[in-house]
């Protein structure tokens, strides 16, 4: 039987690999820093090395432009799903202190999501998601 939520990342289609990268790991941290119990345990290999527990969710990583961006987020909200957006606000500045004074001063409609992280019933999150292309 399948998982009853649904995991999915989305980043905007036009980001170079290193900035795919980073946009992925970024909304993997702060999405896993808002789940209790999100880690499966530990495991051995053949040789008794340990191997740290990983999210058991499969996690697919699809693409999306600017505007589908915002409207994922914005419906994820509405759906009150967990949801993470990492915006060019985000990414340009140096620490955490200078994207909140940032981010206070950027009005809604200006806020540029780079990618977005979505975590639901697997059913809400396919309804936001489904038409995406996944990430080659």
């Amino acid at each position: 039987m399948g998982m009853s939520t649904k995991i999915v990342v989305v980043l905007r289609e036009d980001l170079e690999p290193a900035l795919a990268a980073n946009a992925g790991v970024v909304l993997g941290l702060a999405l896993g820093g808002r789940l209790e119990n999100s880690l499966a345990a530990d495991g051995k290999d053949a040789g008794g090395g340990v191997h740290a527990g990983l999210n058991p969710h499969p996690v697919p990583t699809l693409v999306a432009s600017g505007e589908q961006l915002r409207q994922l987020k914005a419906g994820a909200d509405e759906r009150e799903l967990t949801v993470v957006g990492f915006n060019e606000v985000a990414r340009r500045s140096r620490d955490y202190v200078e994207y909140l004074d940032a981010l206070a001063a950027t009005e809604p409609q200006d806020v540029e999501y780079v990618g977005v992280a979505v975590l639901g019933p697997r059913r809400d999150v396919n309804r936001l998601t489904g038409k995406l292309a996944l990430m080659r």
